[in-house]
């Protein structure tokens, strides 16, 4: 059949999702993205995302979702894990394994947490169970840094608290030419994002996890702290936990076996 690669777009309520698939198996797994979707969304990436995937795309169908795009005020962490859970159905995905990177290790958490019978095996990334000191300085600053519309310098700090000091010394000077290209028309979707991981909490739930669950961290983690994974693994029953020594939130992006621990960990 071959690696089929495709754009996907399906209605939910009064507004629509869009997706990303790519792969052939016969074994699901769904991918969602951190707050950086707040910025730019999957719609027309299949091809340029599936790069770190072609190797599983024989056992594998991948989704990559991107939140829904009409999102009202106030609009939460459960509220977009129940909405993944919605669109899943519609696409008739009733069981499946669940990345989460970041804020989309905050709804794959959610998913687990209100919708246990669709999560097969649970991989949490460089996430954390609420939002934490460290969490609430990074999110506020670049809520702030939006409402200021001061593009460079929200990618700029992204970009401080997610990469190593050895990939920043090497890349640095790319950033600010960078943000010249990601700059949202507004900055709406991003803010409602923000804001709802501000409010994000659920240690108290964590034990209603019953999927066999595996956690991903660096050990420098400046936007979730390091003390998030710890925590997640401390309130999930029976989770392994694996930390990238000298790596922070970028991991999933500068580790070279990130996607081959996340798809076998079991």
């Amino acid at each position: 059949m071959g690696k089929k690669i495709r754009n996907g777009c399906i209605d939910i309520g009064d507004t629509t999702m869009y997706y990303v698939s790519f792969g052939t198996g016969s074994k699901n797994m769904v991918v969602l993205p951190g707050l950086s979707d707040g910025l730019s969304t999957v719609k027309g990436k299949a091809l340029l995302l599936s790069t770190p995937y072609k190797k599983f795309m024989k056992d594998y169908t991948i989704y990559m979702f991107s939140r829904k795009n009409n999102m009202p005020q106030g609009y939460s962490i459960k509220n977009m894990a129940d909405d993944q859970v919605e669109v899943l159905n519609k696409l008739g995905i009733t069981k499946t394994a669940v990345l989460g990177v970041s804020q989309g290790g905050m709804i794959a958490q959610c998913i687990a947490i209100y919708h246990p019978e669709i999560v097969e095996r649970l991989i949490l990334a460089v996430t954390a169970p609420n939002a934490n000191e460290v969490v609430k300085d990074a999110v506020s600053g670049w809520i702030k840094m939006a409402l200021e519309n001061d593009h460079v310098r929200l990618m700029v700090d992204t970009a401080e608290k997610m990469y190593s000091d050895k990939y920043l010394l090497k890349n640095r000077k790319l950033f600010p030419l960078l943000a010249r290209f990601t700059k949202p028309k507004n900055y709406d979707r991003f803010l409602k994002n923000a804001r709802a991981i501000l409010e994000f909490d659920v240690i108290n739930d964590l034990s209603r996890i019953s999927a066999p669950t595996y956690i991903i961290a660096g050990s420098d983690d400046k936007t979730v702290g390091n003390d998030a994974a710890a925590l997640l693994h401390k309130n999930i029953a029976g989770s392994k936990l694996y930390i990238y020594e000298g790596l922070g939130h970028g991991a999933f992006e500068e580790a070279g076996d990130f996607y081959e621990r996340a798809f076998t960990s079991h």
